[in-house]
């Protein structure tokens, strides 16, 4: 496996400490079918400041403790938390993944997956409204915690039950920044567009996850191993729909925990994921 981290703003850990205990994080693949057959994804550049600045990544980010509340039951729509936590293989907090994961998207993106109170789907209906939250976008992103208080005033649930789980990775030991991230899959609600937040991020594009891997490989479009590997568990599905059908279908319980290693062998960094010849060995 090539090296996922050249050419990206990463920190590498001191290698004469323990590694950094991994952090929950949550990551969404948001697709929409594409003007002619398939699909495409949303991806966002990281800034050259933030962590694995300059790459092209799917929304999301950290898990805050908000997000785990044990009201926030009562702003989403779905599984409970011990079912969501079940379908995780935890104990308890499941939920919180789910909500980050819209938070985030919501963060980074600017598309709120949720339901208004007559159980429609959420779009901005008027220039009053898409102000609305586009200032509570700006609170978040400035990091009030808003979320709660926002479903509460807009009478919004947030669509917990339009995620699939994808995937799960926790970041290799050689770096600093660690986190141990549950990818997720949703079809982006029509009428809301995307748009990166000026700040974290400072480009976005819907492209088809083949047209992204390929600029990949040439060296146009700079992204780290966990994209590639989920932008290619999801080439050659005809629309989003029959993609998201085949997702949700996966047993949770068959989804693997990656988390890649990392050495020096013959001068050279060397990278193995988990099956590769003598990865069991490092």
């Amino acid at each position: 496996m090539k090296n996922p981290l050249q050419g990206s703003n990463t920190q590498m850990a001191d290698p004469n400490e323990e590694p950094t205990v991994p952090q929950p994080a949550a990551t969404v693949l948001l697709v929409r079918d594409a003007k002619d057959e398939g699909i495409e994804v949303f991806l966002v550049e990281r800034a050259s400041k933030a962590n694995f600045g300059g790459a092209f990544v799917f929304p999301g980010g950290k898990v805050d403790p908000e997000d785990g509340l044990e009201r926030i039951e009562e702003i989403t729509t779905g599984l409970s938390d011990q079912a969501l936590s079940e379908i995780l293989g935890e104990k308890k907090g499941g939920l919180a993944y789910w909500v980050a994961c819209i938070r985030e998207c919501f963060e980074e993106a600017g598309i709120l997956i949720a339901y208004r109170d007559n159980g429609s789907t959420f779009d901005p209906s008027d220039a009053d409204e898409r102000e609305r939250f586009v200032e509570y976008r700006n609170k978040l992103n400035a990091g009030e915690s808003v979320i709660e208080e926002m479903c509460k005033e807009e009478h919004l649930t947030l669509g917990i039950d339009r995620l699939a789980y994808l995937a799960h990775w926790i970041t290799p030991k050689i770096e600093k920044r660690r986190y141990t991230t549950r990818f997720f899959i949703a079809i982006c609600p029509s009428g809301q567009e995307g748009l990166h937040d000026g700040s974290e991020s400072v480009n976005s594009l819907w492209i088809k996850p083949e047209e992204a891997l390929k600029r990949q490989k040439e060296g146009k479009l700079l992204m780290i191993m966990p994209t590639i590997k989920n932008l290619e568990s999801i080439c050659g599905f005809s629309n989003a729909e029959e993609l998201l059908k085949d997702k949700s279908s996966i047993d949770p319980s068959t989804i693997p925990t990656i988390e890649p290693k990392f050495f020096i062998e013959d001068g050279k960094m060397v990278g193995l994921l988990p099956g590769d010849k003598g990865y069991e060995d490092h």
